[in-house]
């Protein structure tokens, strides 16, 4: 009896679990959106919300005249314009092994980018790039304008 109930927690705890490991992948959540914006993932497409989380690989798609803010786990923020289209290519924030990473490509649109501790403590660590140049951060906020 006892060993059956041990084996039905044990169950139970790695079920309830398991939605705490999936959200820790995350790396931004939308924290605002105004008109139709979509994350695609792979070869599929949702409409975003405020709330949904990013991961690694992730695009967002603002539709013309809308806007999304995302905010990073080290509290970069990027704001969109109406238009773009940005892939989320690379993501670390580990700052008890050191290890960090921010790459963003952004094929169209503008956007609002504002450092958070990544830009602060590896500014080397981040990049943003467009169909035309690379952005090697070293400021702490600017516009970014892909055609």
């Amino acid at each position: 009896m006892f060993k059956r109930l041990g084996l039905l927690v044990a169950a139970w705890l790695a079920c309830a679990a398991s939605p705490v490991v999936a959200s820790d992948l995350h790396v931004a959540l939308v924290k605002g959106v105004a008109g139709s914006v979509s994350i695609v993932q792979a070869d599929a497409s949702r409409a975003a919300a405020a709330g949904t989380q990013l991961r690694v690989s992730d695009r967002i798609v603002t539709a013309p005249g809308a806007t999304a803010s995302i905010v990073f786990r080290d509290g970069t923020m990027l704001t969109l314009g109406g238009g773009a289209d940005v892939h989320v290519r690379d993501y670390v924030f580990e700052p008890k092994a050191g290890r960090y990473a921010f790459s963003l490509y952004m094929n169209q649109g503008s956007a609002i980018y504002e450092s958070g501790k990544i830009g602060r403590l590896a500014p080397e660590a981040v990049k943003v790039e467009t169909p035309q140049a690379t952005v090697g951060v070293r400021g702490t906020r600017f516009l970014i304008e892909a055609g």
